[in-house]
């Protein structure tokens, strides 16, 4: 009996005196095969610049929805985690609609911030109810706060992929936001005026939300004609300059303007419509008009960096809708329907630009030549497999939308839309005769970047009433695409921010449970749930009484 009491002593004390290591020598070990509690090197150098404390309020709390309570739990999760690595990050879960009495002022005033609600039905037991979930979180760090969305939702995508799909973005969405509070020298974009390209206002959702990573000026090109050297030494001062939609022709002292920019580092963004042709153009008495080739004169300037783009149309059936009314007056309706010349394009997960991401919407784009060059070229964006590129002029009507599509004649496809040029990027005008001389003028180019990108929509948001919508948002489907996502991760990459990026990349996998097998087998499980573990006892006990009766005879 004293040897007995010495062991227990013994294991009591082994098991305090491990009990206080541990309280001091704190040990993660994640074991998970996607390393889902693993921050990223990106994470971790973001957070290690916060010098004083960051406060996160999460606004998921109360009596969720299932889908939103995995959603919480993994957000808690890799808080925790950032918390970890860094103390000065403190986190809190709030219910916005906690207070019944309060909750419409307080879904008022969430919206007014930029705080969208999501819809969530709910099926249980056979009732159907409506929730509103504000899956969002606001970071505070010193005297500014940053908006976190948490849900991510995609076209298409059942409850188990939407989760997945939040909880795989969860980390780039809160190392994005801690980037942009600790964000001290800016680099420069320059929006490229002049040429005819998009107005301010619908370039305004793309430029607000860049511009809490890059400082934005705009430079006239027409100024060249008086000023060449001027124009030229001033967009030297900007690290990327953007031309969006270009609609009027560039001249050649234009153009090697801009040539001699890329030749010293100098990144660019081409948003180009070889065709003229815009859906307003259809809303006429007889809903038709001609899409017309449209000559920018930048040809021979794209083909030497191994691109041509064609004056040609995409015809896809993976396609995006648009709204047309019906009837008259009161009696009208509005019906959405599929129109085939504005793909919708589900990008190949491939690269860092386009990784988990939301689909594209096209309108009216074209196809993209790769040509063989010196140059390394990535396509970022293709048409799908049922495509067909038709030539212009062309005339386009709504009475394509009267007869189903010949499927037969879509045999080709997957023409590249956006293609990334990379290497040392040498002047257009190589030994050609120059259009102007320049101080600093070189044939020979540095590592370098360029992208483009056969439809200038791409980067327009639409406006109601005079104001400007959210990139990607359609008004008149009120579906949500992807735009928005493809350009800041386009920018990020052209400027070498390719950081926060690469963790799009990562992959999460959340398994979830089958609605179908819990109702089907939700008496099993109830039963094996608490008939086991009494069974167990009942054993136990069992075998207990059978020992003692043996060892004591009682």
């Amino acid at each position: 009996m004293k040897k007995n009491l010495v062991h227990i002593g013994i294991g009591l004390g082994i098991f305090i005196l491990l009990n206080l290591v541990s309280s001091f020598l704190f040990v993660r070990i994640d074991l998970t095969e996607d390393k889902r509690f693993t921050l990223s090197r990106a994470s971790k150098e973001v957070i290690a610049k916060f010098d004083s404390p960051v406060i996160v309020d999460v606004l998921l709390e109360g009596d969720l929805p299932s889908e939103f309570q995995r959603l919480k739990l993994e957000t808690e999760q890799l808080l925790e985690n950032f918390s970890d690595k860094n103390n000065k990050i403190k986190y809190a879960f709030e219910d916005p609609l906690a207070d019944p009495a309060l909750a419409e002022a307080t879904i008022e005033q969430l919206q007014r911030i930029g705080l969208t609600p999501a819809s969530v039905t709910t099926e249980s037991e056979g009732k159907v109810s409506q929730e509103l979930v504000f899956p969002w979180a606001m970071v505070t760090y010193r005297d500014r706060t940053v908006k976190v969305p948490l849900l991510k939702n995609k076209l298409g995508t059942n409850v188990e992929d939407r989760v997945n799909n939040s909880v795989q973005n969860l980390e780039y969405a809160f190392a994005d936001a801690f980037s942009k509070l600790v964000i001290t020298d800016k680099k420069r974009i320059a929006v490229i005026k002049g040429n005819g390209e998009l107005d301010d206002r619908y370039l305004a959702d793309i430029l607000t939300s860049i511009r809490e990573y890059y400082n934005i000026g705009a430079i006239t090109l027409d100024s060249v004609e008086g000023n060449p050297q001027g124009v030229f030494d001033q967009l030297n001062t900007y690290d990327l300059a953007l031309i969006a939609k270009p609609t009027e022709a560039f001249s050649e002292e234009e153009k090697y303007v801009l040539d001699q920019y890329i030749v010293n580092g100098g990144r660019s963004l081409w948003l180009v419509d070889p065709v003229a042709m815009e859906l307003d153009s259809l809303f006429n008495e007889e809903g038709k008009a001609m899409a017309m080739p449209r000559d920018l004169n930048l040809k021979d300037f794209f083909f030497k960096y191994g691109v041509r783009l064609n004056s040609d149309l995409v015809d896809d059936l993976y396609c995006t809708q648009i709204v047309l009314a019906s009837g008259e007056g009161n009696s009208s309706e509005y019906n959405p329907l599929p129109w085939v010349y504005h793909p919708m394009v589900f990008t190949a997960n491939d690269h860092p630009v386009n990784a988990n991401i939301e689909a594209l919407r096209l309108q009216f784009t074209s196809t993209i030549d790769i040509l063989e060059n010196e140059y390394q070229k990535s396509i970022l964006a293709k048409s799908s497999p049922l495509s067909r590129r038709l030539t212009t002029p062309r005339l386009i009507s709504f009475d394509l939308l009267n007869s189903p599509p010949d499927r037969e004649k879509y045999t080709e496809g997957k023409y590249p839309l956006a293609v990334l040029i990379e290497g040392k990027l040498n002047s257009a005008y190589a030994n050609r005769v120059k259009p102007l001389k320049l101080e600093g003028e070189s044939e020979k180019g540095i590592d370098n970047k360029m992208i483009v990108i056969s439809d200038g929509d791409l980067i327009g948001n639409q406006l109601r009433n005079g104001r400007p919508l959210e990139l990607g948002y359609d008004k008149w489907t009120n579906n949500y695409y992807g735009n928005k996502e493809f350009l800041i991760n386009v920018f990020n990459y052209l400027l070498d921010d390719t950081g926060l990026i690469n963790i799009r990349n990562r992959t999460v996998l959340i398994p979830m449970l089958d609605g179908e097998k819990i109702v089907t087998y939700k008496s099993r499980w109830q039963l094996i749930n608490i008939g086991v573990p009494l069974l167990y006892v009942l054993l136990v006990s069992l075998l207990f009484s059978i020992w003692r009766k043996r060892q004591f005879g009682r």
